[in-house]
């Protein structure tokens, strides 16, 4: 067996060419955009008071928000207490009620809820829930 002494190794080229590794880090970040999930809640933040005795309800409802601020929303949209007055006065005459579910912050001023609640009760809504976080036993 015969060993050549004097090996000469081929020079390629000088450059290190780059555009699959481009490519790879491009197809990368397009599977991790499509694979994460991103949760928004839409809406109005709200820290929603705890309670031990909560029950989940499943019914369709008409939301309404008052957030720390006492701001009142009608489904996400902000409304004066004569607004919803009117708004719910049209629901009983076009025999569209549902039940109602008050989401109030836990720092709102009590005054603000018991008033949007007396409206409710005066208008003739006889199903009225407030939103709690079930708090862990």
């Amino acid at each position: 067996m015969r060993f050549r002494k004097h090996l000469e190794i081929e020079k390629g080229q000088k450059e290190i060419n780059i555009t699959p590794l481009v490519d790879m880090v491009f197809l990368l970040l397009i599977f991790f955009m499509l694979t994460s999930s991103f949760i928004v809640m839409p809406g109005i933040k709200i820290n929603l008071p705890k309670a031990v005795t909560s029950e989940v309800i499943k019914d369709k409802n008409i939301t309404i928000t008052v957030n720390n601020k006492n701001v009142i929303y009608l489904e996400d949209k902000p409304i004066t207490l004569k607004e919803l007055a009117d708004y719910l006065e049209g629901l009983i005459k076009t025999k569209q009620e549902k039940p109602l579910l008050i989401k109030a912050d836990k720092d709102t001023q009590l005054g603000t809820v018991v008033r949007v609640w007396d409206i409710c009760r005066k208008v003739g809504i006889s199903q009225i829930n407030i939103a709690t976080l079930q708090e862990i036993k």
